[in-house]
């Protein structure tokens, strides 16, 4: 099987630099490439499905929309929650992000919204949903992954094992 382009069950490493109504909020600038593998749902879909067939040097711009990246903004993923439910001696503000655990022991990202009184309103939506995301994208190599990585479905940077 060929190695040379972006395809199912090839990890690929990029770099990146995701842009937001103009404003850079994520790059892989003065990092490591971000590698993942293909097919699995490591990154979004959106951009995964874009980047099919590019070739190491190869760069482009893509502009991913809300249903193909994190979702529409979920105007009924906000949830009261009484103040005493909340650790003491954590510091609890609005747009201070937690993540929470949902009645299947899940963690789930939520960001403190309002606080009114003993009642804090957690937001659940992911803090780029409803956003138009703009990628420029450079991928800069691809290889074959190990076994125990198509296996597990991600990427294990360095050979380190994670959880």
């Amino acid at each position: 099987m060929d190695k040379d382009s972006v395809q199912k069950d090839v990890v690929v490493s990029m770099e990146y630099t995701l842009h937001v109504d103009e404003e850079e909020i994520d790059s892989s600038k003065g990092q490591d490439p971000l590698q993942f593998l293909v097919g699995h749902g490591n990154i979004i879909s959106g951009l995964e499905r874009e980047m099919i067939g590019m070739k190491t040097g190869d760069s482009k711009d893509v502009i991913v929309q809300p249903a193909d990246a994190y979702g529409e903004f979920d105007e009924d993923a906000f949830m009261d929650v009484p103040r005493g439910e909340f650790p003491k001696d954590m510091s609890l503000e609005e747009g201070v992000e937690l993540s929470v655990r949902d009645d299947s022991g899940q963690s789930r990202y939520a960001r403190v919204d309002t606080i009114e009184g003993e009642t804090v309103t957690l937001n659940f939506n992911h803090p780029l949903a409803g956003d138009e995301l703009s990628f420029y994208v450079k991928v800069v190599g691809l290889r074959e992954p190990t076994s125990e990585e198509l296996e597990h479905g991600h990427v294990h940077e360095g050979g380190g094992h994670h959880h």
